[in-house]
């Protein structure tokens, strides 16, 4: 195990982390962590989900509080026992899962704690001025006034980067913030980085995208099983090296051999079609495939697969599930005709996170659980099956999710829809802010599940997952279809030529 030693002309350590100990319910999940954090660097931090990332960061901004250890913050020792006391001294945070309320507008959630005001009256006029000053230096066009409820994951992303830079901030900390961002996203928020960085701000970085770690960071804190593996200069260690610290072993070929599919069509979809959102949306589905949809935020994936699903009226849609034509009103009928989709919004809109992992898996299935009564023990064994099927790492099946990392309440999520013994398969995202182990686990895993003859369709903002799981991939753009590419055609190049709208295959006259 390596420790950073700054020259000796460097600054004092902004923030001091010594032999930090973290446990819930006796299982100890950080093991005497010892970090020193230096003013305006920009500090990444890597490990597999279930590392202790999150929670290390967690109890630096009061959200947990820390087992044993001590912390100091500019030279002095500090009690952090909640997030205004880490407020208080400067510590901010940018979560992987939003914590914003959906029925409040934009300008209301980012001051949320923080209001304004003027003679005894909330500042609404001057929150409003303030929020627009932020977005505009996050280069989003957001209206203030819009609320939460109808805003994109991604355009989320924005309000609780806002949210973070509203107080006077000394260390932000940023938890997988571009999970859900396009690439020009992306650079403007690299950007911000490196001014925040020049006005002395300390940034801590936690991503699972190794290049972007590269590209952004100064240097490098890796944890496996709540253990400090090492502290490297980012200069000094390749991407390769990153991933072996992480899973404490060689990292083989993390994409399987790609499936084909037969000739046989299990899904039609044909005309779908939403005033404003979609336009004559047109594919099918082949038997045992890993079908791919590509396109930049708003492009209208997400909307295509809540229709199907019925979870979004469509003005007009024909849908044939393995050649009947089927009505899909709600997610009844979907479940009814073998289909399931996990949505991009796992914790919004997929898991109770107050809830344990077998009451989540059994969400959905529930009715194959009751004969007079629910069977708990059938139900816990199921669950358990589960467990161990995808090693979801907790303390038991009576874990609440709110206690696991991402990667692990992902697990869960896809349990509870394979419960439902589906046969098509729908994933929005489904490796968002998820190591990249857990990533090559979840991939041998579908396609395992296409070999048995399953189809997929996987919605992913990741070029290079869709190029290494899917045999075909749809191309989106402004609600809809522009393009469907093949074999050696699904590249970078080709997608983004497509999603861009520097190709469109209806200009040739290839519609649907």
């Amino acid at each position: 195990m390596t420790k950073f030693m700054p020259e000796v002309n460097s600054p004092a350590p902004i923030m001091q982390i010594d032999n930090i100990v973290k446990e819930f319910s006796g299982v100890r999940v950080l093991h005497k962590v010892t970090i020193d954090i230096f003013p305006g660097e920009v500090l990444g931090v890597l490990g597999e989900n279930g590392a202790g990332k999150s929670t290390l960061l967690k109890i630096l901004c009061g959200i947990y509080e820390k087992t044993s250890g001590s912390l100091h913050f500019m030279g002095n020792q500090v009690e952090i026992n909640g997030p205004a006391s880490a407020k208080a001294l400067g510590i901010s945070m940018i979560p992987q899962e939003f914590n914003l309320i959906n029925t409040l507008n934009v300008f209301e959630n980012i001051f949320l704690g923080n209001e304004r005001s003027q003679s005894g009256l909330l500042d609404k006029k001057s929150m409003r001025e303030k929020t627009r000053e932020l977005l505009a230096d996050l280069q989003t066009d957001l209206d203030p006034n819009a609320l939460i409820s109808t805003l994109s994951v991604a355009q989320k992303q924005m309000v609780e980067i806002a949210k973070a830079l509203v107080s006077d901030v000394r260390v932000l900390i940023m938890d997988e913030p571009t999970t859900v961002l396009t690439d020009h996203e992306v650079k403007i928020l690299f950007a911000l980085v490196e001014r925040l960085k020049a006005r002395g701000v300390t940034l801590v970085f936690i991503s699972h995208k190794l290049k972007e770690v590269k590209q952004l960071c100064d240097r490098l804190v890796i944890l496996r099983d709540g253990h400090l593996i090492s502290i490297d200069d980012v200069s000094d260690i390749e991407e390769t090296d990153m991933a072996r610290k992480m899973v404490g072993r060689e990292l083989n070929q993390i994409y399987p051999p790609k499936v084909y599919g037969s000739d046989e069509s299990v899904l039609k979809v044909k005309d779908l079609n939403i005033k404003g959102l979609l336009h004559n949306i047109n594919f099918e589905l082949k038997k045992g495939e890993i079908l791919g949809f590509a396109g930049l935020i708003g492009a209208g994936r997400t909307e295509a697969a809540e229709a199907i699903m019925g979870l979004r009226k469509s003005e007009r849609c024909e849908i044939e599930v393995n050649g009947a034509t089927v009505a899909i009103n709600c997610v009844a009928d979907a479940l009814k005709c073998k289909m399931a989709y996990l949505s991009e919004d796992r914790q919004g809109k997929g898991l109770v996170m107050n809830f344990d992992i077998v009451k989540n898996i059994s969400l959905i299935s529930l009715a194959k659980y009751v004969r007079t009564l629910i069977s708990g023990k059938r139900e816990k064994k199921q669950a358990q099956h589960y467990v161990e099927l995808f090693d979801i790492k907790a303390a038991s099946i009576n874990s609440e999710l709110v206690n696991l990392s991402g990667g692990n309440q992902q697990k869960v999520y896809l349990s509870k829809w394979m419960d439902t013994e589906p046969e098509i398969l729908i994933l929005d995202e489904p490796t968002r802010g998820i190591d990249v182990n857990t990533k090559k686990e979840i991939y041998h895993f579908i396609n395992e599940m296409t070999r048995k003859g399953m189809s997929v369709i996987v919605i992913s903002s990741e070029l290079e997952e869709l190029i290494g799981l899917a045999s075909r991939v749809i191309v989106m753009r402004e609600g809809a279809i522009v393009g469907e590419l093949r074999g050696d055609d699904i590249n970078d190049q080709e997608i983004m030529y497509y999603a861009a709208g520097l190709k469109d295959h209806r200009e040739a006259g290839h519609q649907g």
